[in-house]
């Protein structure tokens, strides 16, 4: 079970990082945990909806 936890955190670190919400190099990335990291990807996502840019309907 752990080591399905690490993996999970990892591929967050990994959009994270691509989506360059954080550097590869920042340590606190990789000291925080797996919630704190599924909390980042879904703050994330929600400020940039994949639609936000072609007038779809938006929130205000």
């Amino acid at each position: 079970m752990r080591n399905n936890a690490e993996k999970k955190k990892q591929k967050l670190i990994n959009k994270l990082v691509f989506f360059n919400v954080y550097d590869k190099e920042d340590k606190q990335l990789y000291e925080m945990s797996l919630s704190k990291l599924e909390y980042e990807y879904r703050r994330f996502k929600l400020q940039h909806h994949p639609h936000g840019e072609f007038s779809s309907i938006q929130w205000i």
